[in-house]
Formats: C-alpha cells, structure tokens, sequence
C-alpha cells in the first residue's frame, strides 16, 4: 500500500508538468520477461535468470536508487518450497533529467540479474516453476505504474546441460553491466561541497570521456547540479553539490561510472569513508590539461622526426635541401613553408577523421588507418611507386617526379613530400606525442584538431626553420653529379619501406591479401613502365603506351579491391612468441585472473605495423638477462597485439591515456596499479621496472 501511494505521488507530480493536452498512448510501455541462462539446474546449486525490461522509446524505468523522483522495479517470488532467489543485481545506470529533478534508470532495454538456487534434496527430473509478480514505474513526461505476473520451468537434472548458446551473448553483456568493487580505495571529505578521491595515480593520468556518481541514497547530492572533476597526484578527485537539508552518511556508497575516450565503460562500486581529499582545481584543470597537451604535441611532433619509420621521406626532403644550398632564399622559405603546410594540413586531416569516426562509436586510435588491410596495401604501393620514379623508372611530362622533389622552387614538390612524411610516419608514435594524442580524444573537436595542428608543426618546423633561417643551407655541400647517385640510393630505403609494408600486411590477411597486393606492384610497375617508354614515341604508340598504363593502374586498383576483401587473420602470427619470451594473448579476464593469482604480469601493448614496437623487442626485450629475469620472477607475458581493430585492446590503451601502440606495463605481484614503461625502451628501464637490477 505504501509503494502505491508513492507511485501514486510520482505519477500527480510527473503529470503536473506535462502538457495539459498531452496524449498517452494505451498498452503497457514495458514488455518484460523472464529469461533463463540454462533450463537445467543441479539439486543445491544455482542459474542465473534475467527479467527482461524492453521500454518503450522515450519511455524510463529506474534503478535501485531512482534519483529525485520514481520508484525501482520490485520482483515478489512465488517459489517451491526450498527453492531461493537472490537480490536484483543493477547494471549501472544513467542521468535522467526530467524538468528540475534528475533520475537514474534505464531506456531501451535492460536487463536485471537475479540467482536463483535449488534445494540441496530437489528430485532429479523435477520441473519447477519459478512464479513472480513484477511491478514498476515507467516515465516519461507523465509515470504510470505497472506490473506483470510471470513465469519459468527449470528442469532439475543431475548433470544440467550447458548454458542455452543463444541467451550467452545476452548475458554477458548484461554482466559487463555490473558495477564491480572499485580496486582502488576511495574517501570522501564534506563541507560546502562532497569531495571524493579516487586513489589511482594511473587513473589520473587516464583519458576519460564522462565519470558519473551515482549514490546508493536518496538525498545526499544534488542530481542536477554538474559533477566536476580533476586530477591530482593520487588520483582522480570529484566533486558533488551536497542535496538541500542532506544528511551525509557515514560511508558514501554508491556507483562510479568511467567512459574512457573510446566510449568503452567501466563500473565501480563505491564504498568511500571520511579521509583528507587533496585541493584540487576543479576550474582549471582542462585549461591547463590543454596547455601542457599543446606543449607535449609540440614537442612529440619534433622527436617524431627521428623514429625510422620517417627517415626514408626525410632522407628525400634532405636532397631537395642540398640542391637549394646555394640558390635563391625566396625558394628556400617558399619549399620550407610548402613542406610545413602539406605536413600540417595531413595531421590535421588525420585528425578529423579520427575525431569523426569515434564521435561515430569506432573504438580506434593513432595508426588506425594500418588497421585496414586495403590502406596498408594503399601505402606499399604508394611507397614503392615513389621508388621506382627515385630509380627513374617513369617520369611525368619532361622533368622526373623524383626531380620534381629535389628540383630548386618546386613548392608543389615540397608540399606533397610533407604529406608522404605524415603517411609514412603514422606507425610510429614517439614521447609525449602519446600523451597529447590520448588527451586530444577525450577533448572536443575543436581542441582535438588543435592539438594535431600542433603535432603537425612541431613535425614539420625543422624544415620551415632551414627556410626561414637559409644561412643554414651554407652548410650543405654544392649540388652535383652525387646528388643523382644519392637520389637513386634513396629508392632503395623506399623499396624496403614497401617490403615491410608487405609484411604488415601478411600479418593482417594472410598469404592471399599478400598475393593480391604483390599483383598490384606488378601491374604498378608496368602501367609505369608502359608509361615511360611511350611517352617520347610517335602519337599512335603514345597513346597504345597510356592504354597499357591504364590497364596497369585499373589492375592495380582491382588487386586493391582484392586485399580490401580479403578477411582479416585474427592476430598477427609475428606476435605470438615475442623476443623469444612464450607468451599469452591479452584480454582483460586474463589479466584479471592472473593478477589474482598473485602473479607478476607484463603487458605489450603492440602491432605488426608499429616499428618503435618491433625496435624494441629486439633492441630490449631479446638479451639473455631480460629473459633470465622473467624467468626468476615467474612473470606472464601478456600481448595486446593491435595490428587488427580490436576494441578491448583500444579500451587498455585510453584507460592509460593513450591512442596508440606501444604500451608496456607491468603489473608487480599484490600492487594496485601497473607501472607505465617509457615508449623508447632499453634492456635497462625493462629490468628496473620489473625489480631485477
């Protein structure tokens, strides 16, 4: 009677602010069900069974806490005798404003879990029906209450079958949905505002999209006041409008909700006790966080230079600079100023796409045009092309393209070996640029596209400074005869660019993908040879020469199409034995497991494509002491290999605040957190991580 008459002032309220001519449909708003995960259960153990909520679009119900208004869903069991039903497990729920008060609940769909157990003396072959009445309140600018009555068989059976293989998805996504005990421990200070400290350095050090706290009681924060956040030394700090007249419990429980940057979300149950929280800027933080991202895309754009992936389109940037030593100046700042804009115009291109297609729900990083067998094909072609011209193979018009790069005033050259800089320089992501990049995907698009400006002008400045500063080209030796020799020289890092491509790509389809990209280098060549060899000929052979080149490129195009069809291999055979060390493939349940066994664990967070990451393993992760070390401490080696899209591993990566691979961590026996190795690693910062030094 009292559950009614709430329902009954819920309903009064919602409907006193609702249109006076609104018009409410007739039926029930919610279809609900119950849903068992197997039809078998053994004589005194348990099932899980879900009651199924499908709402009504625009339509809500609510979680256990429903916020300022509304009532939860209540199940009453009619059981057999002996049998138990356990308590409603809540998935997390979300922020319901409805005029000035804000609920929790659920739209769309939901499902609630509950365990039921049999009787330890339940008969085998025994059908017992599981009876229930549930009741709700179902919202939207009016509430109505409702309720059902339901039913479920359960066969007992000494040996059940296995779990029905067509709810398992169902289920498991339902039980994602479970807040779990917070790893980390949680305080709470009280005054003007509620301030909660998250104890986490590495998660303060996190890229996160949205954290949300949700109280157990009614009554304690203001639901529409805004939830400020900010990051401190020992972790993530909130703070929360204290509710008018609110009474603050001793031990504020509640669930804590974390959107990392790639949409993916991890639930934390709360039980936070009095403790000093730390001052923090809660105003300031994301200008200052932007600042210190500005600064770190800077220079990471500058370092990125330096990682071997560019150094083969640099090497060419550096021919054109020698031949411009001793020409005009007004040439020099023109190609420096062409090369910066083709650089920062790409990087800035990169990242509205990767802004874009992750506001679209793609759970992508830096380097996630690799992912796609057909662009890293794209890429191989490209590169090998850019070889053959180096190697003179085919010209355009009367001037060689490779010419046209090193040529003195070809700006347009210029432009475009800034853009072959940005696309060949996608694997690799150097120190602080990680930093800025993670940060950038949490940020808005505005502020993301900023930052990638940055990283295209630090990346580009050593060029456009030689241009703005030509005394500096003195230095060059004068151009002549080597500069040829050194142009064809230059193919050849272009042609090992391509074969390594090659691989990357092998990695992701397998021996046809690879097939099919080597047919398109061959029709590549010979749409470049037919070109070459025609174009000083008679008009008729000119033209049957440009008919054979076009037959070249469109079987080049078609092979693409090939590769673009071509499925993807599920992890990359280069990574299943890394510098020699066995290991495991990543996935969070394992490193879950594993961490409760109390085992130290390393985690390589690592693609086919990423040269930094294949640098490492054999400049740091192959010596005999490394392998010695892992061996002593009993250490997991668990790789998170990326070369394929794969949303768990992009989830790791943005939990540490990171868009890209590489990532290493590891994870010390009973320790709360990992600790973050450098990008660039030695054998020595791998043995100091790991204690074995």
């Amino acid at each position: 009677m009292k559950r009614f008459l709430l329902a009954f002032a819920v309903l009064i309220a919602a409907s006193a602010s609702a249109s006076a001519t609104a018009q409410i449909s007739t039926g029930p708003k919610v279809q609900a069900r119950l849903v068992a995960e197997q039809g078998e259960i053994a004589p005194g153990k348990s099932v899980t069974v879900a009651l199924e909520e499908v709402i009504k679009p625009g339509w809500h119900t609510y979680w256990s806490n429903p916020g300022e208004a509304g009532l939860p869903t209540e199940i009453k069991w009619a059981l057999p005798a002996g049998w138990k039903a356990g308590a409603i497990a809540w998935p997390y729920p979300k922020r319901l404003p409805v005029g000035p008060l804000m609920n929790y609940g659920y739209e769309n769909k939901v499902w609630l879990l509950i365990t039921i157990t049999a009787p330890a003396d339940a008969r085998p072959n025994e059908i017992a029906t599981l009876k229930a009445t549930a009741d709700w309140l179902v919202c939207k600018e009016v509430c109505i209450p409702e309720d059902t009555a339901l039913s479920l068989p359960l066969t007992v059976n000494v040996n059940p079958s296995a779990p029905y293989a067509t709810v398992k998805e169902q289920f498991d996504a339902a039980r994602a949905k479970i807040p779990v005990a917070s790893p980390w421990p949680v305080t709470f200070h009280s005054g003007e505002s509620i301030d909660v400290l998250v104890a986490s350095p590495p998660l303060a050090k996190s890229q996160l999209q949205d954290v949300a706290f949700f109280p157990s009681q009614q009554g304690v924060i203001e639901g529409m006041a805004t939830q400020k956040r900010a990051t401190v030394k020992e972790g993530l700090a909130l703070r929360l409008t204290p509710a008018k007249n609110a009474k603050i419990p001793k031990t504020l429980a509640g669930v804590l909700v974390l959107t990392s940057a790639d949409g993916s979300v991890q639930a934390l149950k709360v039980s936070a006790h009095p403790g000093t929280v730390p001052n923090a800027d809660f105003g300031m933080a994301g200008d200052s966080g932007l600042l210190v991202a500005l600064l770190f895309a800077l220079i990471g754009g500058l370092i990125l230079n330096l990682m071997p992936c560019v150094l083969p389109v640099l090497a060419m940037k550096a021919l054109a600079i020698a031949n411009q030593a001793h020409g005009e100046k007004a040439h020099a700042r023109r190609d420096g100023f062409a090369y910066g804009a083709g650089a920062i115009l790409s990087f800035m291109a990169i990242g509205f796409l990767l802004v874009a297609l992750r506001a679209g729900g793609q759970a992508i990083g830096w380097g996630f045009q690799l992912q796609e067998p057909a662009v890293v094909a794209f890429f191989a072609l490209l590169v090998f092309a850019v070889g053959l011209n180096l190697s003179s193979v085919f010209e355009i018009g009367n001037v060689a393209v490779g010419d046209a790069l090193t040529r003195r005033g070809d700006w347009i050259g210029s432009f475009f070996t800034g853009i072959l800089a940005v696309a060949v320089a996608a694997p690799c992501t150097a120190p602080f640029m990680a930093a800025a990049l993670g940060y950038a995907l949490t940020q808005s698009a505005i502020a993301a596209v900023l930052i990638f400006f940055t990283l295209g002008l630090g990346f580009a400045s050593p060029f456009v400074l030689i241009g703005l500063a030509p005394v500096l080209l003195r230095f060059l030796p004068r151009p002549g005869a080597w500069m040829m020799i050194f142009k064809q020289l230059l193919a050849f890092p272009m042609y090992g660019a391509a074969v390594w491509l090659l691989w990357v790509l092998s990695q992701e389809t397998g021996a046809t993908g690879l097939l099919a990209a080597l047919a398109a280098m061959l029709a590549l060549a010979f749409a470049a040879w037919a070109w070459s060899t025609s174009r000083n000929a008679s008009s008729a052979w000119r033209a049957a020469g440009m008919g054979f080149a076009l037959i070249g490129l469109l079987g080049a195009a078609g092979a693409l199409v090939l590769v673009h069809q071509t499925a993807a291999v599920p992890a990359a055979v280069g990574h299943t034995d890394v510098a020699g060390i066995p290991t495991e493939p990543y996935s969070a349940s394992k490193l879950t497991a594993l961490r409760g066994e109390n085992r130290a664990v390393f985690v390589d967070a690592t693609a086919a494509w990423c040269i930094t990451c294949l640098v490492n393993e054999k400049a740091a992760l192959s010596g005999a002491k490394v392998h010695a070390a892992f061996a002593r401490k009993h250490i997991a080696y668990l790789v998170a290999d990326w070369t394929n899209r794969n949303p768990e591993i992009t989830a790791l990566l943005a939990a540490h605040g990171r868009s890209g691979v590489p990532l290493y961590l590891y994870y010390a026996p009973g320790a709360s957190d990992a600790v973050i190795l450098p990008q660039v690693l030695t054998e020595s910062s791998v043995l100091d991580a790991i204690g074995a030094k």
